[in-house]
C-alpha cells in the first residue's frame, strides 16, 4: 500500500511547481521536455553524458531546431534550468525523466546499454521517494522487466515508476509537446497518478492506459502502422515502375476518396530514429516468444530495398547517356531524414551515398541544414548548389523548402527525384521512383 502522506506531499509539490525535476538525456526528446517543464515553473536539471552538449547549453546555445536559444537564455536568467554531466545531482530531485537513446545493434536487436547505464546511475545517486519516468522508446515489458528490478523498495510506496510514450516529431509546428496527447502507464495506480499529475502541467491531454507495457505497446503500434503503410506504398511505387505508371498520379487520385483511404507517399527509404527502428523492437520482442511478425518483416524488406531501387534508377538514367555510375559525378540534394530539419539519423541518404561510393561514383551533397555528414569513414562537406550543373546526375533525397528548386529544375540535366519535389517541372530529364 502506498504512503498517503508521501504521495500527497509529492502531488502538492508538483501542483505548486515546487518539485525539482531532472531530465536524463538531452537529445531531440529530452531537451524540449526539459525546457517545457522549466517554462512551466519547475526547476530542471538536464543531465547528459556528452560534455559537448552540456557545454553548448551552458553557453546558451541550442543544437535542436525545436528549441530556440532565446528560450534557453530566458530560463537560465531566471535560474530555472541547469545542465550537467554529473549524475550526483539526481540525489536531490523529486522526479526524473529518462530520455536516452535506444538504438538497434547491427543484428537488429535492442541496444539497451544507454538505458541500463542511466538507471544504474540514478540508483547510485541515492535519491529517495522519487518519480521515475521512462520516455525512451523500447519493447513492451521493458519498464516492468528491466527498470523495476533496479529500484529498491515497493513501487507506489518507496518510489513511483511509469512509462511515457514520447511523440516528438522534429520540425513540426502544428503539434507540439503541449498539444500532442501524451500516453502514460504506471507500475501501480499510484505511480500513474503521480506521473499523470506531473505531465498534465505541460501537456493539454494525458491519456492513461492500464500498464507500462500497454503504453510501450502503444508507442510501437503508432510507428509500426506508419512503417507498414510506407512499405505498402513503396511496393506500389515498385509495381508502378514495372507497369510504366506514375505512382504520384496514382496516390493523388486515390487520396480523393473521402473515406476508407489514408494517403502515404513513397520515398527512397525510411529515416529518423522512430519509424525505421520501432517496428524492429516489436518484431524482436515477439520473436522471443515464438511469434513471427509477417507484416513488419515484409514492410522492412521493402523499405530496406528502396535505396537500392534509387541506385537502379540512377544507373538507368546514366546508361541513357552512355555513362555508368563508376566515375560519374553524382550530387545528392538533401540528406536529412525529413524536410526542413537537420536530423540525419537513419536517413536513406546515408545508404544511398554508401552504395554510390561502393560503385565508384564521385559523390557530393548539398543540404543547407547539414554542413557536414559522415558516411562510414568518409566525412563529406555540403557543397554549393551551383555544382549541380556540373554533375552527371542529381538525386533528390530530401525536399527542403529552402532549396532553390527553380534553379535545380532549370540547370540540372538529369535528375532522379525520389520525393516528387519537381513534379514534372524539370527542363532536363526527370526520373521519379516509378
Amino acid at each position: 500500500m502506498s504512503n498517503p502522506n508521501q504521495t500527497t506531499t509529492l502531488l502538492n509539490k508538483i501542483a505548486n511547481r515546487q518539485a525539482r525535476l531532472a531530465v536524463v538525456g538531452l537529445g531531440y526528446v529530452g531537451l524540449p521536455l526539459a525546457v517545457a517543464f522549466a517554462e512551466a515553473g519547475f526547476h530542471v536539471t538536464g543531465i547528459d553524458t556528452d560534455p559537448h552538449k552540456v557545454d553548448l547549453l551552458q553557453a546558451g546555445q541550442s543544437y535542436i531546431e525545436d528549441v530556440a536559444e532565446t528560450r534557453i537564455a530566458a530560463l537560465r536568467n531566471r535560474q530555472k534550468i541547469t545542465f550537467s554531466t554529473d549524475y550526483t545531482h539526481l540525489a536531490t530531485v523529486d522526479c526524473i525523466s529518462i530520455c536516452v537513446p535506444t538504438p538497434l545493434t547491427d543484428t537488429h536487436e535492442p541496444d539497451l546499454s544507454y538505458m541500463i547505464n542511466a538507471i544504474t546511475d540514478i540508483v547510485a545517486a541515492g535519491g529517495q521517494n522519487q518519480l521515475i519516468i521512462l520516455e525512451s522508446t523500447t519493447y513492451p515489458g521493458t519498464t516492468q522487466e528491466l527498470i523495476l528490478p533496479y529500484l529498491n523498495g515497493q513501487p507506489g510506496q518507496d518510489f513511483y515508476l511509469a512509462f511515457s510514450a514520447e511523440r516528438i516529431d522534429p520540425g513540426r509546428t502544428d503539434y507540439t509537446i503541449h498539444t500532442t496527447p501524451k500516453v502514460m502507464g504506471g507500475i501501480t495506480p499510484t505511480c500513474l497518478q503521480v506521473a499523470q499529475s506531473l505531465y498534465a502541467t505541460i501537456v493539454h491531454h494525458v491519456v492513461t492506459v492500464s500498464s507500462t507495457t500497454a503504453a510501450e505497446m502503444v508507442k510501437l503500434v503508432e510507428n509500426t502502422f506508419r512503417a507498414v503503410n510506407i512499405g505498402f506504398i513503396n511496393e506500389v511505387a515498385l509495381m508502378c515502375h514495372h507497369l510504366n505508371l506514375d505512382v504520384w498520379e496514382i496516390v493523388r487520385a486515390a487520396a480523393t476518396k473521402p473515406y476508407g483511404y489514408m494517403p502515404f507517399y513513397p520515398g527512397p527509404g525510411l529515416g529518423g530514429h522512430c519509424i525505421p527502428i520501432d517496428p524492429l523492437y516489436l518484431s524482436w520482442k515477439l520473436r522471443t516468444i515464438g511469434y513471427k511478425t509477417r507484416f513488419i518483416d515484409v514492410a522492412q524488406e521493402i523499405n530496406d530495398f528502396m535505396p537500392h531501387h534509387v541506385i537502379n534508377k540512377t544507373n538507368d538514367a546514366l546508361n541513357e547517356d552512355c555513362k555508368s555510375i563508376k566515375n560519374s559525378n553524382i550530387l545528392i540534394i538533401g540528406v536529412s531524414f525529413k524536410p526542413n530539419v537537420s536530423d540525419v539519423r537513419e536517413s536513406p541518404a546515408l545508404k544511398i551515398i554508401e552504395l554510390l561510393a561502393n560503385k565508384g561514383a564521385h559523390v557530393t551533397y548539398h543540404d543547407p541544414l547539414v554542413p557536414q555528414l559522415r558516411v562510414g569513414d568518409t566525412l563529406y562537406q555540403s557543397v554549393s548548389l551551383t555544382t549541380a550543373a556540373d554533375a552527371d546526375c542529381a538525386i533528390i533525397v530530401t525536399n527542403h523548402q529552402n532549396i532553390d528548386w527553380h534553379w535545380v529544375q532549370k540547370n540540372v540535366p538529369v535528375i532522379v527525384d525520389t520525393r516528387n519535389a519537381l513534379a514534372g517541372q524539370a527542363t532536363g530529364r526527370l526520373i521519379n521512383l516509378s
